[in-house]
């Protein structure tokens, strides 16, 4: 079996679909990549048993057709380095053995058998579909993605929650101590239905989307889920279980509204961050009229900081405690110049919305407090 390849293509899509892979396979062939040449399309599969990648490239003057695994690393590395140029894979399928050739070498490796390659589990029939326009999925994903969990005990939180209605779809993510819920109201399902989305593939869904145009399809049964984009098709195991209900966690009544400039905000807890414990990442932040006021102090190094901005506040004075990084990541996933924080009391979670939804979005951030000392 014989084909010819752009070094370029090859060496991107062999790096984009080998982030499924695994450290630690349980089988060794799961180390190697997939290739399966069939009418002059070479389809490639990464997989690490649970999640699935597969991605096609063109090639030309192909000659037979067949399968065949090669370990990626060296392959990654040693076709990353060659500048763009058609290369030529001459593959023996008995033997396995592999000769690439390119302008100025030739590389020989032995590969092995593509039939013993685990394919991934088929979708049952009667599986249910939606298509989500890419660009809505990513930021859909992206905003949510930090805030799940990494918890053994409660597996059900540790991913992307798509809650499907005819009338809209929610992505939702918690751990806990920070919520995020993002509502689309241009998207729409047949009927009601929801899935949990591992970590793992909305982390390579992340990667991808930004290139990809049109529609991502997305067919899912209780068991499987399968994303197909434009160059990618991302098949993944779900997580089974329940989700908590998000929407019972979300305060409805919280009379203390303060807006500030989103950006002036990050930048003043990142600097007055550098002096919170790092036991605790506590930062202390005062609301009164006009003025936002951060502060930390680790009085383990007698070392303190505190910074005052301008914000939009007619309330009592009042003061809560957050986690830092917790609330910098909050305000780093949302997108509007200002934000709006909406609070009861210093025992009570804060509301973060931004301070004009995107369109067709409806977007609420979630963060418990810390226990102030004083």
């Amino acid at each position: 079996m014989r084909f010819n390849v752009s070094s370029t293509s090859l060496s991107n899509r062999l790096q984009t679909i080998s982030r499924v892979q695994s450290s630690k396979n349980a089988l060794p062939i799961l180390d190697c990549i997939l290739f399966e040449l069939s009418g002059g399309i070479l389809k490639m599969t990464a997989s690490d048993s649970e999640t699935t990648m597969i991605t096609t490239v063109e090639v030309t003057d192909a000659d037979g057709e067949g399968k065949f695994a090669i370990g990626a690393k060296q392959l990654i590395n040693s076709v990353k380095e060659i500048s763009e140029q058609p290369i030529t894979f001459t593959v023996n399928l008995e033997t396995s053995a592999i000769e690439i050739n390119y302008q100025n070498g030739h590389y020989n490796m032995i590969g092995q058998n593509g039939n013993e390659y685990p394919i991934p589990n088929m979708m049952a029939e009667g599986t249910r579909s939606i298509a989500i326009d890419s660009q809505v999925m990513l930021d859909g994903i992206s905003r949510c993605l930090f805030a799940a969990a990494d918890d053994e005990l409660r597996p059900q939180m540790n991913g992307v929650y798509f809650d499907m209605t005819p009338d809209s779809i929610t992505f939702v993510a918690s751990d806990g101590h920070k919520l995020v819920r993002n509502r689309v109201l241009s998207v729409h399902a047949d009927e009601p239905s929801a899935f949990i989305l591992p970590k793992k593939p909305a982390l390579l869904l992340k990667t991808v989307l930004p290139k990809a145009e049109g529609d991502a399809v997305v067919r899912f049964d209780d068991r499987n889920a399968e994303i197909r984009l434009t160059d990618y098709v991302i098949s993944c195991r779900l997580i089974e279980g329940r989700y908590p209900n998000y929407n019972s966690v979300i305060p409805q009544d919280n009379p203390f509204r303060v807006t500030a400039d989103r950006l002036t905000f990050i930048s003043a807890l990142r600097r007055v961050s550098v002096f919170a414990s790092q036991s605790s990442a506590l930062i202390k932040v005062h609301v009164e009229q006009g003025t936002l006021t951060v502060s930390a102090q680790d009085l383990d190094f007698s070392t303190s900081a505190e910074e005052h901005i301008m914000c939009e506040y007619d309330g009592m004075p009042m003061s809560i405690g957050f986690n830092g990084p917790f609330l910098i990541d909050v305000l780093n996933s949302i997108t509007s110049s200002d934000v709006v924080m909406e609070l009861a009391d210093p025992s009570r979670a804060g509301v973060i919305t931004p301070a004009e939804q995107d369109e067709n979005e409806d977007l609420i951030m979630l963060l418990m407090p810390m226990m102030l000392k004083d």
